[in-house]
């Protein structure tokens, strides 16, 4: 059985890096894009990009379910968070990004009641502990997250705790995949699928790609010999002209993914229209809840709006240009404001402060700022 330490072997990347530089040296330059952001940090903290280009440039895409949520979004957040009676439930991630015009922190400095939790349970917990409070869980994160989300709120329904909620703001990831190559901006010539959410949906999920579009996609890991295996298995697909799905990460990924998580999913959520931030609104991209979880819908429990709140992403008053890089158009350098105007400590978008943000990755990991 290959342990993990094995996908983390200096001399097994160097040799297969070698392999990859001598298949691509006189090759036609190929771009792939990562969809997520684990791999995107995975990427710049090993010196991937670097070391696989010029011949394979790696672009990062719209995989940090974070940096994807519309100001209009953290807004709705934010406005729960002022109801005198409310305790939102947040993971870190969200907490620092900023909305149309502050942010959940802010809020909290202010007097709201924002609580960091490591996962939906513990939100649980605290309606359970808080039974004169209304606790509002923010359901954000693509199939990964949600079928957690899900059971949570099964078990809340199960036992009667009427006072909690969830604001789904969950998405779905080949729909998102969809729409960037549908609208062209960028060249993929392959696609690094994600492996955590293919840990849910399955490989399978990812067929679309070769069969629509003629692009190959490699499930992948967050190991150096992870990405590497993956970036080796789409230069030999793109170079035999047969794009194909491919699933080195066999030891997280089977082929038609957790069968559990899937139930979960879909006992509690349908899918509806969703906007991403840079993207738009993407059709069958968004989950929301089923009519029969309707009393522990927060956007039907609740007044959501706020004078002055954006009603969808308001990128270009900021000077941000988060959108552009989810979309892979631009690479966080070629953004003027990027650690100048930009930085972890003052973030102008969730790009430069989500864990799995683009920026963040680029300026942790010695990023050039032009």
């Amino acid at each position: 059985m290959t342990t993990p330490d094995a996908w983390r072997d200096p001399e097994a990347a160097q040799r297969l890096l070698a392999t990859l530089r001598a298949r691509t040296e006189h090759a036609k330059p190929i771009t792939l894009m990562e969809f997520c952001g684990g791999h995107t940090h995975a990427i710049m903290r090993y010196g991937l990009r670097q070391a696989l280009a010029p011949a394979v440039r790696l672009r990062a895409g719209p995989g940090c379910p974070v940096c994807v949520t519309p100001d209009g979004d953290i807004d709705a957040a934010i406005a729960l968070s002022h109801h005198p009676d409310v305790i939102v439930a947040t993971f870190g991630d969200l907490i620092r990004v900023p909305g149309s015009r502050t942010s959940l922190q802010s809020a909290r400095a202010h007097g709201a009641d924002v609580r960091v939790v490591y996962s939906a349970l513990d939100a649980l917990s605290l309606a359970q502990q808080n039974p004169d409070r209304r606790v509002v869980m923010l359901g954000i994160g693509f199939e990964t997250t949600a079928p957690t989300v899900a059971a949570a709120l099964l078990e809340a329904s199960e036992r009667g705790l009427a006072n909690y909620y969830v604001l789904s703001m969950h998405k779905r990831t080949p729909p998102a995949m969809r729409a960037i190559l549908d609208a062209g901006e960028v060249r993929v010539d392959g696609v690094l699928g994600p492996g955590h959410v293919a840990a849910i949906v399955g490989a399978r999920a990812w067929e679309f790609l070769p069969r629509d579009y003629r692009v190959p996609c490699a499930v992948a890991g967050f190991e150096p010999l992870d990405v590497l295996q993956a970036v080796y298995l789409l230069v030999d697909a793109i170079g035999s002209g047969q794009p194909r799905v491919d699933n080195p990460y066999a030891r997280g990924v089977t082929a038609d993914g957790n069968r559990v998580a899937q139930d979960l999913l879909e006992r509690v959520f349908q899918v509806t229209d969703a906007e991403w931030r840079g993207l738009g609104t993407i059709p069958s991209s968004g989950l929301t809840l089923r009519p029969e979880f309707a009393a522990h819908d927060a956007r039907l429990a609740f007044d959501l709006t706020e004078p002055g709140c954006a009603t969808q992403t308001n990128e270009a008053a900021k000077g941000c240009r988060c959108g552009e890089i989810l979309r892979g158009v631009l690479e966080p350098p070629e953004c003027a404001r990027y650690g100048r105007a930009c930085t972890p400590a003052h973030p102008l978008g969730p790009c430069m402060v989500s864990a799995e943000g683009a920026c963040a990755a680029w300026l942790r990991y010695g990023g050039e700022i032009e």
